[in-house]
């Protein structure tokens, strides 16, 4: 069985770091995917998708210390579904994305901190399925 998701899009708000009641970070934060494709017409359209993400742990400190609202990013997870109850008192269910890897695919110029790293801006490759690595590793 495989229960995978790869998404890139923009963020839709900052993380929000949260931590558990045993001590384990947690980041929730919504994603923006969008796709332009073109009607029968020939008129050009453009549909955005919105994924609510999770990340666990390390993944969730990172993702709560370099990303902010409009960061472009790769994601890849696992789909799952939780239920709920709105304010209303109806009975609802998310799917959300547990994200197990991200990649930050901003130019360094485009980020708001210095100490952010970036895919697209590291060395030579514009490969944003390679990994990051901070500028300061030792």
């Amino acid at each position: 069985m495989l229960n995978k998701i790869m998404l890139i899009g923009y963020l839709g708000r900052d993380p929000e770091l949260n931590v558990t009641a045993d001590g384990t970070p947690v980041t929730k934060f919504s994603l923006a995917v969008s796709r332009t494709y073109k009607t029968s017409s020939g008129e050009r359209k453009e549909e955005t998708e919105w994924f609510y993400i999770v990340a666990w742990n390390k993944l969730a400190e990172t993702c709560e210390r370099y990303l902010h609202k409009g960061s472009k990013v790769y994601i890849e997870g696992r789909l799952t579904q939780r239920k709920y109850t709105d304010r209303e008192g109806v009975q609802r269910t998310s799917v959300d994305v547990i994200a197990n890897d991200m990649q930050m695919l901003d130019p360094k110029s485009a980020s708001s901190s210095s100490e952010s790293y970036s895919a697209v801006g590291a060395g030579d490759s514009n490969d944003p399925f390679l990994p990051d690595y901070p500028d300061d590793i030792s």
